[in-house]
């Protein structure tokens, strides 16, 4: 192992706990796919699991090749790419590939592959807002100084998910707000953002109620919500199966490959993933995976604390907490503490845009972790963003 970790650079453990959970997938994935191979293919279940190991090793080889930039290159590099990702959310809205009723994604026809751009705009957007926190974070002098360098991209990004994806625009927002406040953005705005938000989803829903053309997503978030409270069982189907599956699992499972719900789960590759692994390796290897990303989470914070400087810092936070926020709500639907969300569990569950974004945002702290110095001909451009130098020195 000692041989292989020499040529990854950054936290040897982090990247210890990737390959190994990498590596489990494969188990639940090829079971939780032979039911979607006979229900949409020709039944050849080999060819999921071959699918899932190019887009895993996609994945793995995009986290190599981030985590080997400098990442203090990622600040300008959000300032480039924020008009770019904002402009294809706003066509994904209005053009985008449709599916289950759910204007999510864009299919690109040269190579027949459909990529989600709201994953590319959480990263983006963490770290836009980690650069804007390191330069600007000890320099606000009111509310309104923020607006248009801070704020307004919270909004464009939100605002242009939200229509399609309501619990994804939902989480961007709440992780956006954690990195202000761990950044140093004053509690007082925060609350102040966060009743913006509340005024601007009340004027949507008014907005929807009186065109209902607009989003069909908001009815879906609702039905969601009021079955989650209600315990319906009709209205929860994926939830009681998942929550059998479970219950068949026991304490140690029935075994790789037995699982009988992934019959009845219609995500079980994906969003229902963990209910299969409890499934089939029972709540012992339910509890080692959930404990597989509580490790990640305290290696992320470690790296986080060690960073050379505030945009570090924050960037490494930022974007390992989002990983393990997606996680643990994937868990949290599975075992019914959430209403469904859709989110796909990382790493673990089949998938390719969302598992390409996760390894990206990987080897962006593995970039933190490796803290190289800055070569000569970018020190100027990155010394806002040491603690040691005043921000208005370089506005």
């Amino acid at each position: 192992m000692n041989r292989v970790l020499k040529y990854f650079e950054g936290d040897r453990t982090t990247w210890v706990i990737v390959f190994l959970l990498a590596l489990f997938s494969f188990m639940p994935v090829y079971s939780a796919s032979s039911n979607l191979a006979f229900r949409y293919g020709d039944g050849n279940v080999i060819s999921m699991l071959v699918k899932h190991a190019v887009h895993m090793g996609l994945g793995i080889a995009l986290m190599y090749l981030v985590h080997r930039v400098q990442y203090r290159y990622f600040a300008p590099l959000s300032l480039l790419i924020f008009p770019l990702i904002a402009g294809l959310l706003l066509f994904t809205l209005v053009n985008g590939h449709e599916v289950a009723n759910a204007s999510r994604w864009v299919r690109i026809p040269i190579v027949n592959v459909t990529f989600q751009p709201s994953a590319l705009a959480s990263i983006v957007l963490i770290t836009y807002l980690a650069r804007f926190m390191a330069k600007y974070g000890d320099n606000f002098k009111s509310f309104r100084d923020t607006w248009l360098k801070g704020l307004l991209p919270i909004g464009i990004i939100c605002g242009l998910i939200f229509p399609a994806n309501v619990s994804t625009a939902a989480i961007i927002f709440t992780l956006s707000m954690i990195v202000l406040f761990v950044g140093g953005f004053p509690l007082k705005y925060i609350l102040n953002i966060f009743m913006i938000g509340v005024a601007s989803l009340g004027l949507f829903i008014l907005t929807v109620t009186a065109f209902p053309g607009i989003s069909n997503r908001l009815d879906t978030a609702v039905t969601r919500l009021s079955s989650f409270w209600s315990g319906d069982e009709e209205a929860n189907y994926q939830v009681e199966h998942a929550k059998m599956a479970i219950a068949r699992g026991g304490i140690v499972g029935q075994g790789p490959g037995k699982s009988g719900q992934k019959n009845f789960l219609s995500q079980s590759e994906s969003d229902f993933i963990y209910a299969i692994v409890n499934e089939e390796f029972g709540l012992i290897g339910g509890f080692l995976i959930s404990m597989g990303y509580v490790w990640l989470f305290f290696r992320i914070i470690r790296i986080s604390m060690k960073a050379e400087d505030k945009f570090g810092r924050l960037l490494a936070f930022g974007i390992g907490t989002g990983i393990i926020f997606q996680a643990f709500i994937n868990m949290g639907v599975a075992v019914n503490l959430l209403p469904v969300t859709g989110q796909p569990l990382p790493l673990i569950s089949s998938g390719g845009s969302s598992l390409w974004m996760t390894c990206i945002a990987l080897g962006m702290v593995q970039s933190v972790a490796r803290g190289l110095t800055p070569s000569a001909e970018i020190v100027d451009e990155t010394k806002m963003y040491n603690d040691n130098i005043p921000a208005d020195a370089y506005a």
